[in-house]
């Protein structure tokens, strides 16, 4: 596991490249797509990364990295439709002790979900990301993928 200093550092990289890339173009897919790729490859503790979207009241998978997903969620349960419904980051350190869970891998055993927002502040997509570890994310993973989700819809 990385230290708080290496974490803080690697995000830190991660978002410059970020910002640096997405300028090439404003086509949300391929800005998710980059995203999702950049951070699974560079954080060793992500199992799956990548996004859901809100489309015709479903929740539908969107670019990502890692096995293969759920293609639609069910309504109303699980992690990533607590973000959307809340509308605001979901760290969950266990996903078995999470009501409603969907397990779309059984292997994940942590998630983190951080909400899109549009400029009337709704929720329209979801950055979701699993661990095989318990405990994986911290408030520092919270703030940098905020930050990052943030370079998306800015």
């Amino acid at each position: 596991m990385l230290t708080k200093e290496q974490l803080e550092k690697r995000y830190k990289r991660i978002y410059q490249q970020l910002r640096e890339l997405l300028h090439e173009t404003d086509n949300t897919i391929s800005r998710m797509a980059t995203a999702a790729s950049l951070l699974h490859h560079k954080m060793p503790y992500f199992f799956w990364t990548g996004f859901y979207i809100l489309n015709k009241g479903e929740l539908i998978v969107g670019p990502y990295q890692g096995p293969l997903a759920c293609q639609v969620l069910e309504k109303k349960k699980g992690v990533c439709w607590a973000g959307i419904i809340r509308q605001e980051t979901q760290i969950v350190p266990n996903v078995q002790k999470f009501p409603g869970h969907i397990a779309c891998d059984s292997r994940s055993n942590s998630e983190i979900v951080v909400p899109l927002l549009d400029k009337n502040k709704q929720a329209w997509a979801v950055l979701d990301v699993d661990s095989r570890n318990l405990n994986a994310f911290s408030d520092i993973d919270k703030e940098w993928l905020e930050k990052i989700v943030n370079l998306l819809v800015g």
